[in-house]
């Protein structure tokens, strides 16, 4: 056989034609934080918590700039009232005393026993009642040596379900009364009881009436409600849309001055606890041997102390007595008795990088401890960190709402979430708004900084980069 000799021509040496298919990559090479946020992106409920926890943010710094309304200002003419919209107000003049009237031709002093005694008839109002005062007439009863008067929120339905004691007339030929005591627009049930001066009957009668929202003269003036405001006009109140507290105040706006206790103390003791609890942990794990294990085990000693005892120490410590805002001290006690779990955490990630191939090859080439520490420690740990840092933000709320509520942390009368939780629960009853709110907004936080953080936790595992 014999071999054949190929000659090599210009062709042979021609470039290729890039125009030709070839393997090309998918997509650009992404750096580490380009790729979490990619992951990040694709976790739904991390990215709503995202958008909650931006509202909020806004909601704390910029909502005191559009709802300009005093926190701490009080509208005793719409106390305890429920969110809504404008509330429109009867003006009435300044109040005179009112003489109830006396059947002259009645003895004073009754004569007969209780189970003897009649319900009084013709139970009705003087005049048409507002809430600055209601004024109620009923006819005598023959024989009763005065009368006692109950007001309720619902219909009676026995002796013992009369309601709220509100006085007694003392006198059996006086047959009215006038009500005053925290009057508000909803419905009423006023009974009256005769009585022989010290025990009541065992019949009563019940007169429901709804007292129109009222306000003086005089206050009509100097809240500048209208121009030239008459008694006998209707003008609108201040709005509140969230409602108001017990003492009149506007909900929204302390629910936003809330916020900014709230987070203060929220945001800044994490931030403080876990920067030392990184630079804790770091050192100790990276430095290793008998110091490692004298650091730790002093942070073992840390976690072991009770929370709740130093905060009371630190109180006394401080000179913070009974019904006083107890900021400083709670700050303090979260930084010192909180950053162990940092420490930890910091720790464990710094030991495992430190044995790693590019550790060596660096340290071969002559690379120093503060470049190590800045260029390959710190970088490879701020996951840890952000994701320590997201849980520890909801722990922080939770136990100075909790402190708040129990009365040592913030105390009225400045507002925080907590302690709006604590006054709350005392009228929680009839006006829930009070309660429901500020735990509302505490149980909204508390879960996004949760869900957050563990869509941060997904998005930062080195373990899932690159992939889909």
């Amino acid at each position: 056989m014999s071999e054949q000799s190929h000659k090599f021509t210009q062709l042979d040496f021609a470039p290729l034609d890039h125009r030709e298919d070839h393997e090309s990559i998918a997509r650009p090479s992404l750096s580490y934080w380009q790729d979490a946020w990619r992951r990040l992106k694709q976790n739904t409920r991390a990215i709503i918590s995202m958008y909650i926890l931006i509202a909020l943010a806004l909601f704390t710094m910029a909502g005191p700039l559009l709802w300009q309304v005093d926190a701490s200002r009080q509208d005793l003419n719409q106390t305890s009232q429920a969110p809504g919209f404008v509330r429109q107000a009867l003006i009435v003049p300044a109040y005179k005393r009112w003489a109830a009237p006396v059947d002259q031709a009645i003895p004073k002093y009754g004569d007969l026993l209780p189970e003897e005694l009649a319900s009084a008839q013709g139970l009705t109002a003087a005049e048409p009642p507002n809430t600055q005062t209601v004024r109620l007439i009923w006819e005598p009863v023959p024989g009763a040596g005065g009368y006692s008067i109950y007001r309720n929120t619902r219909p009676p339905t026995s002796m013992q379900d009369l309601g709220l004691p509100l006085s007694s007339v003392d006198t059996g030929n006086k047959h009215g009364y006038e009500d005053r005591l925290n009057l508000k627009a909803e419905e009423y049930f006023y009974s009256v009881v005769a009585t022989d001066g010290f025990d009541e009957a065992a019949v009563f009668s019940t007169l429901q009436l709804r007292p129109q929202l009222a306000i003086t003269h005089k206050d009509a003036l100097e809240r500048d409600l209208s121009n030239n405001p008459q008694p006998g006009d209707e003008v609108s109140l201040a709005f509140h849309p969230l409602g108001t507290d017990y003492l009149g105040r506007d909900m929204l706006a302390r629910l936003m001055e809330g916020a900014r206790v709230s987070l203060f103390i929220g945001v800044l003791a994490p931030l403080a606890f876990v920067i030392f609890g990184v630079a804790y942990g770091g050192f100790a794990g990276y430095v290793g041997g008998s110091i490692d294990n004298i650091l730790m085990r002093f942070a073992d000693f840390v976690v072991a102390l009770p929370f709740l005892l130093f905060m009371i120490l630190f109180k006394i410590a401080f000179g913070i007595g009974p019904g006083e805002s107890g900021i400083i001290p709670m700050l303090v006690a979260l930084v010192l008795l909180s950053w162990p779990a940092t420490a930890r955490l910091v720790r464990g990630q710094v030991l495992q990088i430190r044995e790693q191939g590019y550790i060596d090859a660096a340290r071969l080439m002559g690379a120093s401890n503060h470049y190590l520490i800045a260029r390959h420690i710190l970088p490879n740990t701020m996951g840890v960190v952000l994701v320590t840092l997201t849980f520890a933000v909801p722990m922080a709320i939770f136990t100075e709402a909790f402190l708040s509520f129990i009365g040592m942390g913030v105390a009225p009368p400045t507002p925080s979430w907590g302690s709006m939780c604590n006054a709350g629960v005392k009228t929680m009853l009839a006006h829930p708004h009070e309660l429901i709110l500020p735990a509302v907004l505490i149980s909204i936080t508390v879960l996004a900084f949760n869900l957050f953080g563990d869509g941060l936790t997904e998005a930062l595992d080195a373990r899932m980069r690159g992939r889909e």
